[in-house]
């Protein structure tokens, strides 16, 4: 599987935990199951800061409580340049975006932007594959890392995107500026404003996707998708149709 190995996911070591709940979306909706998040990174370096990024977001994700996937781009295919998207990289990327119930997107910002490894990523990622919608209703999370001063370019750019794939992008967001003085020699993250920045946003995706959890299906339920499947809506089923409905010795 072209999934990263997650190590030391229970060490912390810039972490306060004094200052955390462990069960972050404890009252919000039920938790039959973890969350269930991928996360995406936008380099291929050896030391890749949008990885090392996502790595520390996913052990957060793993001390509220997620299950995470960290997916490795590193043989994903330029988009249409497999016949019929036929490659086992982008089976995987899809087989992973439907397990998921939210996902976490941190690229590098180059010459203003993302790059092409995380445009390529979500190119693959089609709106709807035989029936089956791989990104909609799902929570995101936006991250970025810079090689220079603080930008919001890359993260712009991944919020338009999401809304583009249907997603439900939470408010709060992570620009990580000169990456490089932000991790130690073993790859971890130092304590900094930024990484409490990237506690937040964790916190807030486990949130909203436990609070949507219930609630996902209908959110994406829309009139131009059933009349385009020819799915009318059963009077008897439509909760808003029966909610407004006159009741009986009721004036």
């Amino acid at each position: 599987m072209r999934l990263r190995p997650l190590t030391d996911f229970d060490h912390l070591p810039a972490l306060d935990p004094a200052y955390m709940h462990r069960n972050p979306a404890d009252g919000l909706g039920p938790i039959d199951h973890k969350p269930r998040i991928l996360l995406l990174y936008g380099s291929l370096r050896e030391r890749s800061f949008s990885r090392l990024a996502v790595e520390e977001a996913a052990r957060l994700l793993e001390y509220f409580g997620a299950e995470t996937r960290i997916f490795d781009p590193s043989d994903l295919p330029l988009p249409d340049q497999v016949k019929g998207d036929n490659h086992p990289a982008v089976k995987e990327l899809r087989e992973h975006a439907i397990w998921s119930e939210g996902m976490v997107w941190c690229s590098p910002e180059r010459h203003g932007q993302i790059t092409g490894i995380m445009k390529a990523q979500i190119d693959h990622l089609p709106l709807n594959m035989g029936g089956i919608r791989p990104t909609q209703g799902r929570t995101l999370a936006v991250m970025q890392v810079s090689g220079g001063s603080q930008s919001f370019n890359a993260v712009n750019t991944l919020r338009i995107l999401g809304r583009w794939m249907r997603m439900f992008t939470i408010p709060n967001q992570s620009s990580v500026a000169k990456a490089f003085q932000e991790f130690d020699a073993d790859g971890r993250m130092k304590p900094s404003s930024y990484y409490d920045r990237i506690v937040d946003v964790m916190e807030e995706l486990v949130r909203f996707t436990i609070l949507l959890r219930p609630h996902s299906a209908r959110l994406v339920d829309r009139y131009s998708e059933r009349k385009q499947a020819r799915t009318p809506v059963n009077p008897e089923e439509d909760l808003s149709s029966i909610a407004a409905a006159p009741q009986k010795g009721v004036a």
